[in-house]
């Protein structure tokens, strides 16, 4: 709006100041901020306890916010970074950009973290997702999924955290053997997205048979669609686990927001939201629990390299996975 310009006298309109409100900046990914994601309800709930702005900027999928953190480096406008994972945080602390959070609330996640650089917010495994009435013989394993003429689709590892899960799965279920896997897998693959959700959407728009996700991922069509129809496969040589995280920049010029914000990341009010919005377990259970069936794919065995064995592991992965879509 413009207002008009006062000629006739002098006339002094005495506006008041507007406060300074401390701004607190989180780079994450994409569907974290959508609509349908955590960003909106978190953004409202910590901002009625911080007196503050909080803003969240998606920066594509996970793997592309360690991409863009080496980028900007020192100069970058974030104070947090949140949606990286243990097969990242190695090569996230080695940068040198990220300092202690000083978070100390207990989690209740399934494997041991203790993590000076890194919060954990959510976990989940990873699966192959596949509609019932249209499969009705999933694949117990990769070897059977390689065997078959399935169709499916994956997300590139170097943009996308569940992209680079896949071959760190791989490689910790069958070792030396990975490149004959990824071999037989490679006729099976129809397309590579950059991220979680364009491969989701290209599922469900019925493009492929199955789709690199999450065994809570037909959770999410059960309780918010009630649709049954969705159904994750379980292999029988396990299920890689991913810990999402979140970490402070040592750029950041709001170090105490921004700790208090990894704090409150561990808070009820941010957990009870993650089942039924980031459709991942919560890193501490909420006190109201998980909704029902929300975990009725459950792998009899859990997969996960340290975060120094992922680091390890990367390239040599990613090579064997190039090569085999390359031929």
């Amino acid at each position: 709006m413009k207002y008009p310009l006062l000629t006739a006298g002098l006339v002094t309109i005495a506006l008041p100041a507007m406060a300074d409100v401390p701004v607190l900046t989180v780079l994450t990914y994409d569907s974290f901020v959508s609509e349908w994601g955590p960003g909106p309800a978190v953004e409202k709930a910590f901002e009625a306890t911080c007196a503050c702005d909080l803003r969240f900027v998606g920066a594509g999928d996970g793997a592309a916010l360690l991409a863009r953190v080496q980028l900007e480096g020192t100069a970058s406008e974030a104070d947090v970074v949140l949606g990286l994972d243990t097969s990242l945080t190695a090569a996230a602390a080695a940068t040198g950009l990220f300092v202690p959070h000083g978070a100390t609330a207990a989690t209740t996640l399934p494997v041991a973290f203790d993590d000076p650089l890194f919060v954990p917010f959510d976990w989940g495994w990873f699966a192959f997702v596949y509609d019932k009435t249209k499969l009705s013989n999933a694949p117990k394993s990769f070897e059977e999924l390689a065997a078959s003429d399935l169709k499916i689709i994956i997300q590139d590892p170097r943009s996308s955290t569940p992209g680079l899960g896949l071959l760190l799965w791989v490689k910790a279920a069958y070792g030396d053997r990975a490149p004959e896997i990824w071999a037989g897998l490679a006729d099976n693959i129809v397309t590579v997205t950059p991220g979680w959700s364009e491969a989701y959407g290209l599922f469900l728009q019925g493009e492929a048979d199955m789709v690199l996700s999450y065994t809570t991922s037909p959770a999410y069509h059960l309780i918010a669609e009630n649709d049954d129809s969705k159904a994750a496969a379980l292999f029988d040589e396990g299920h890689y686990l991913q810990v999402e995280v979140a970490g402070k920049l040592a750029a950041s010029d709001q170090g105490a927001l921004a700790d208090q914000f990894l704090a409150f990341m561990l808070s009820d009010a941010f957990q009870s939201l993650i089942p039924q919005t980031n459709w991942m377990y919560p890193a501490v259970t909420p006190a109201a629990g998980l909704p029902a069936r929300f975990d009725a794919f459950r792998p009899a065995k859990s997969l996960l390299m340290t975060a120094a064995e992922a680091q390890a592991a990367r390239e040599g992965a990613l090579a064997e996975w190039q090569t085999a879509l390359a031929r």
